[in-house]
């Protein structure tokens, strides 16, 4: 166990994770490196450069004439995936703290660092890019010590494109991290932190060993769900599944077990023996609160118990994914998804679409509100159809929280303005070092879902970084704004909103829906209402043949015939004529601006 090391990665986007993690696996010969961001091997994490799921491998290095194992979890750098982050943290002892040498501090560092601190981890700070042109290292040097308040010497200066600082990288990580505390003779608990579906091995669970031993064609059981298996295979992460005999305290590694059904799998379980059980679980570990919720339907009826599969081995690779049934009128049956953030939704989208073969319409994201009626009662409602009548509401609370977003004093005032318009309150704001200053906000969850992030990253030319924590509940005045394509409301496009942007919203809504539906044969009427009340309006032209096309000459009562029977066709269409929502309007109403 004393040579052992468990650590993991933490650091904002961008700031050279998954590159760091590249030289340090070159560097101990654990892979030849082919291309960059060895590590990050789903098509979506290279396509858009970043990383989407946490990855362990395991590196051996010899130091000092002795042999030492070092077990690797890179993570994750995007707000949306911070649950990945605190996953991984929970099965180390310590975390390599990576600021980029040319943007300094910014709100993910401060963010994962906190989460490192609650779990006790050694924290290594590491100054990356320092071979870049625009590297400002002592400015970054001085912010590292003021928000750790560790000495100079203690920062490793590195590049994860040169490869410099590596080896004290490596040096630091065996000094200064603890190896694993834990009794090889105590009964065994083993934290299982993420999992995997195989369709020929069933699921793969990857756990951490924290007391005891572990061997293959061990009875174990899960402690959570009660349910019982036996070890067929026990073994180590490198770049592919290395089985051993036996994984002791400390050690990081999978399980296959033959397990079917992903509800016995759940992340943050204790994998114990039968024969020799432990007391309790190994705590620590909180349950995932989604922030954004979004109905996703399959496109044909049939396909739904498909997407029900698809999404629950989706959600064993992504634990920060829930759902349950739903049905809606337009859209029929689906499943009502929880995620951290847009981003989050996006990949969820994405990785149904490539890993599954699942295309989906997913319907406008909203968050949940807690709704008081005259009873005093309360529910908790997640999409619009699920509102009481107006008249039985007493008031309405939407989930507030704590933003904080660090910039530099250039952009403040565009970011406060757009603060401003989302509803936010300043709470404080504090100047960290030279120019940089961190703004805290309250701030409606409802009014960050869709676009915020986006418009403060280019508001602020990409300086500006933002993380947030919820904060409770607050009295709102809410409206239902209801969309109705003919009369006939369009529950999919039902939103949530508060009364002084409801006006405007319902005027954008009509006017996209009006650009992107296709022409009938008979007129159509884009309404957007609360309650009875209409507040906008837009009209799509029928397509029209020309009728009178075969009258020259003769009386004009002919071509009012003609007209008169063509008005009356329309008018008999428009009472059994329906109206299809494309995919693309439902996609273009969510992002309006």
């Amino acid at each position: 166990m004393k040579h052992i090391r468990n650590f993991c990665i933490i650091a904002h986007i961008d700031h050279g994770k998954s590159t760091l993690a590249d030289r340090l696996l070159e560097y101990t010969q654990t892979i030849k490196i082919t291309e960059g961001q060895m590590l990050d091997d789903m098509d979506l994490e290279r396509e858009r450069g970043i990383t989407i799921k946490s990855h362990a491998i395991q590196m051996e290095y010899t130091y000092k004439g002795e042999k030492y194992v070092l077990n690797l979890i890179d993570t994750p750098g995007h707000v949306d995936f911070s649950y990945e982050v605190s996953r991984s943290i929970a099965a180390c002892e310590g975390a390599l703290l990576v600021v980029d040498a040319s943007q300094g501090v910014q709100a993910q560092t401060i963010s994962n660092l906190y989460m490192a601190l609650e779990h006790d981890l050694e924290i290594i700070p590491v100054m990356n890019k320092c071979d870049m042109a625009s590297a400002m290292p002592d400015e970054v040097e001085d912010e590292i010590i003021d928000l750790l308040g560790c000495k100079h010497e203690d920062i490793i200066r590195a590049s994860g494109k040169t490869g410099m600082g590596v080896e004290e990288i490596l040096q630091a990580v065996i000094e200064r991290i603890p190896c694993p505390n834990g009794d090889e003779n105590a009964p065994l608990q083993a934290l299982i932190f993420d999992s995997v579906f195989n369709s020929f091995r069933g699921i793969i669970a990857y756990f951490k060993v924290e007391n005891g031993i572990i061997r293959s064609g061990d009875k174990v059981k899960f402690f959570n769900t009660g349910k019982e298996y036996v070890a067929d295979e026990v073994g180590v992460l490198k770049m592919d599944m290395i089985p051993r005999k036996e994984l002791r305290t400390g050690d990081v590694g999978y399980i296959i077990s033959g397990i079917k059904t992903s509800s016995e799998v759940k992340v943050g379980d204790t994998i114990t023996h039968i024969a020799r059980p432990c007391e309790k679980a190994i705590e620590g570990f909180e349950e995932v609160k989604p922030m954004v919720f979004a109905g996703v339907y399959p496109i044909e009826a049939e396909d739904y118990e498909n997407l029900r599969a698809s999404l629950e081995k989706l959600q064993l690779n992504d634990a920060s994914l829930t759902f349950q049934p739903e049905s809606s009128l337009a859209l029929g049956f689906g499943f009502r998804c929880g995620f951290l953030g847009l981003l989050h939704m996006e990949i969820v989208q994405e990785r149904l679409d490539r890993e599954f073969d699942m295309n989906v319409i997913t319907t406008v994201p909203n968050v949940s509100y807690m709704v008081y009626d005259k009873q005093g009662g309360v529910q908790e409602v997640h999409n619009p159809g699920g509102m009481p009548e107006p008249t039985l509401i007493d008031h309405i609370e939407e989930p507030y929280i704590d933003a904080s977003i660090i910039t530099t004093t250039d952009y403040i005032g565009p970011i406060m303005t757009l603060c401003l318009g989302k509803r936010g309150e300043l709470v404080r704001q504090d100047y960290i070092s030279g120019n940089r200053v961190e703004l805290h906000y309250k701030m409606p969850l409802g009014e960050i879902v869709i676009d915020f992030y986006d418009k403060l990253k280019s508001i602020s030319k990409g300086y500006a970084s933002f993380d947030y924590h919820q904060a409770g509940f607050r009295p709102s005045k809410l409206v239902k704004l209801d969309i109705l394509l003919n009369g006939e409301s369009v529950d999919a496009l039902s939103t949530l909103t508060h009364i002084d942007n409801a006006y405007d919203l319902g005027r954008r809504m009509c006017e996209k829906l009006k650009e992107l539906s296709p022409r009938q044969q008979f007129e159509i009427a884009i309404q957007a209402a609360i309650g009875a009340k209409i507040i906008a309006r837009e009209t799509i032209k029928a397509v029209r043949k020309d009728v009178t096309a075969k009258c020259y000459g003769g009386d004009v009562s002919r071509k009012r015939k003609l007209l008169e029977k063509q008005k009356r066709g329309k008018k008999r269409m428009k009472q059994i004529g329906t109206v299809e929502v494309p995919q693309k309007a439902f996609l273009a109403v969510l992002k309006l601006d």
